[in-house]
């Protein structure tokens, strides 16, 4: 009898330990990388008071989708995992006396960023009246990420060298480019580095899907792979949002350094497109100092 006592409580021991180990799995792998945003608030009334069982809906400008939330017990609204662009939030609560609805207009939401827009409203005036509120200073509050977000037109814009998303990743803050590789290990590009971290700590993602080259860990497009074969080019027309995150949360994982998220571009019920041609010539450009009139100027023929 003792044996059997003590066999069926090993049995029950090594149960409760598979248990936890797959609570403690699930529980880890319920907050997946996202290449999206939130939007998140508080709905009051004019002394401050939280009202519960608001209506706020969630509108894109882009393509007109929308989204509806209820308000907690707390007066607290929710959306999560919006895709990035501009949206416009309009919070009724007629069940509780509020004949008035009220409209936030220019609602950003960035890649991977939290944006809170807390809404009041106002008792009195005729019923189905909408009062628009003026947006104050969007600002991060809800999130110790550090790091910065580097917009599509600023992606479009500059003068970057090859048309490279890469080339234009040290724009934030903690960010720098070695191209001479000598703080990193040879053959590693020295692409950049962040807070001191070595130019293979980052972590690559596109539209939330893995993007890092299993030697080097490098993108795995735009560059020319470990034996020079020609690599996939990511345009930059296509890119939206690229934000450079550091210190981030624990739901990215993976290195020390920095992550890189990518989202490209989507479609919206205005028609739009683009034609460009980028020209690089050296009949443009001037001689080298150092270089004496005898010798040829370098060829560069770049369409």
């Amino acid at each position: 009898m003792p044996n059997t006592v003590c066999s069926n409580s090993r049995r029950a021991s090594c149960f409760f330990a598979i248990l936890s180990f797959l609570l403690v799995f699930l529980v880890v792998n319920s907050s997946a990388q996202s290449f999206r945003g939130k939007i998140l608030g508080t709905v009051t009334d004019a002394t401050g008071a939280v009202i519960p069982g608001a209506t706020v809906t969630a509108k894109s400008v882009g393509t007109g989708i929308q989204r509806t939330a209820t308000t907690d017990s707390d007066g607290n609204y929710l959306f999560a995992e919006m895709p990035i662009g501009t949206y416009e939030l309009t919070a009724s609560a007629a069940s509780q006396g509020f004949t008035n609805e009220a409209k936030i207009n220019d609602v950003v939401v960035e890649v991977a960023g939290e944006r809170r827009a807390d809404i009041t409203l106002s008792v009195g005036g005729m019923g189905g009246e909408l009062v628009n509120v003026v947006a104050q200073e969007q600002v991060e509050t809800t999130s110790t990420t550090l790091g910065g977000t580097i917009q599509s037109r600023s992606v479009v814009d500059l003068p970057v060298n090859g048309r490279d998303f890469t080339k234009f990743l040290v724009l934030v803050p903690g960010a720098s480019g070695d191209p001479s590789g000598a703080t990193d290990s040879p053959g590693s590009f020295g692409l950049f580095s962040v807070n001191g971290n070595r130019g293979r700590s980052n972590n690559y993602l596109i539209d939330g899907t893995d993007m890092n080259d299993g030697y080097r860990n490098l993108p795995a497009i735009n560059e020319a792979g470990v034996f020079g074969t020609p690599a996939t080019i990511l345009p930059l027309e296509g890119i939206q949002e690229v934000a450079v995150l550091s210190n981030f949360e624990a739901q990215y994982g993976r290195n020390s350094g920095s992550v890189v998220n990518i989202v490209t571009k989507s479609g919206t019920n205005d028609f739009h497109g683009a034609l460009f041609e980028f020209l690089r010539n050296n009949r443009f450009d001037a001689r080298n100092f150092f270089n004496i009139d005898s010798e040829p100027q370098t060829q560069l023929r770049n369409n």
